[in-house]
């Protein structure tokens, strides 16, 4: 039997990792106790908030730990009386986002997401997102607030069907589409497409979709919304939203009712070469397009011409 002889130096670099690991640990467990206490919480709400991308588990950790997602939760009400009137200031957007943070990480975690939801945290976060102001503050609250939605979605870039079908259930139950389609309406370009990409990951689910197509008060206010998001990127392009943007109708395009409505409201500026130049190193929206394109073509009722007769 042959046995590998590690030089000393590299001995000495592992002992040096693994030890200062266990710091590293040992003061994650301070802080997160620290939590507790008003006095030490700002302190570390931050230091934890910089970690959070490097422990893993640090989403259990502050799940099962005693007092701290009430410590979290204490921090957004705290914040309540600064929405309205809108008083909010940049040290306590920047706090409340720290908490928001880390419930972010709470969210995305596989092992403590459903309960997140069962708990309803995220409508806690619901004021946040029916705030108007456009200070930096409040631009900071909404998108780290839409964060913490969007993270429902995904966890190391991958999500079973099952935990997705919980996320979409427990939106649907609540106010989540009209929030949403006010920030993309009328929110920063970030807001917007954390937004749309949670309209969007609503509408890929058939729940979702047959959701928002079961009404045409629903349906219409979604189309609204997007078509003058296409008017508004036709003046300030934005490659990154146009993507959410043309994937969320392509999606519609797969509900018949809806398909029939976006042959009459689809914007001319996805028909003609409008975003050309936005989306020429773009395969995969500029495939979007055409697929969407195609699917409002397709069962139309065109005279000997082969123009499109309007619907009696």
């Amino acid at each position: 039997m042959s046995f590998l002889i590690l030089p000393s130096f590299l001995i000495q670099a592992v002992t040096n990792v693994t030890a200062l690991a266990q710091v590293d640990r040992e003061k994650i467990y301070q802080w997160i106790n620290e939590l507790s206490s008003p006095e030490t919480r700002e302190n570390a709400l931050l230091e934890l908030s910089k970690k959070r991308e490097s422990v893993p588990d640090l989403a259990p950790m502050l799940w099962h730990s005693c007092g701290t997602i009430a410590a979290l939760l204490q921090e957004i009400v705290n914040i309540y009386p600064s929405i309205n009137p809108p008083t909010l200031t940049a040290h306590q957007s920047n706090r409340v986002c720290n908490a928001l943070a880390l419930l972010q990480c709470v969210a995305s975690h596989p092992e403590t997401r459903s309960a997140f939801l069962a708990a309803h945290i995220p409508l806690f976060l619901y004021p946040f997102l029916h705030t108007v102001s456009k200070t930096r503050p409040f631009e900071y609250l909404r998108l780290t607030s839409l964060g913490v939605i969007g993270e429902l979605f995904s966890y190391g870039g991958a999500l079973v069907k099952t935990d997705e079908q919980e996320v979409i259930n427990f939106l649907l139950t609540t106010e989540i589409i009209p929030l949403c389609l006010r920030i993309m309406e009328s929110g920063s370009e970030l807001s917007k497409t954390v937004a749309t990409f949670i309209l969007q990951k609503i509408l890929l689910d058939d729940t979702g979709l047959a959701y928002i197509c079961q009404t045409y008060e629903r349906f219409s206010h979604v189309a609204m919304i997007l078509g003058k998001m296409v008017l508004q990127l036709s003046k300030e392009p934005s490659a990154r939203l146009l993507k959410h943007v043309v994937r969320c109708y392509l999606r519609l395009s797969d509900n018949l009712r809806a398909r029939e409505a976006l042959r009459q409201c689809l914007p001319d500026q996805l028909k003609d070469s409008t975003f050309a130049q936005v989306l020429k190193d773009d395969t995969t929206t500029k495939r979007w397009l055409a697929q969407l394109v195609k699917n409002l073509q397709e069962g139309q009722v065109t005279d000997a011409r082969g123009i499109p007769l309007a619907p009696q």
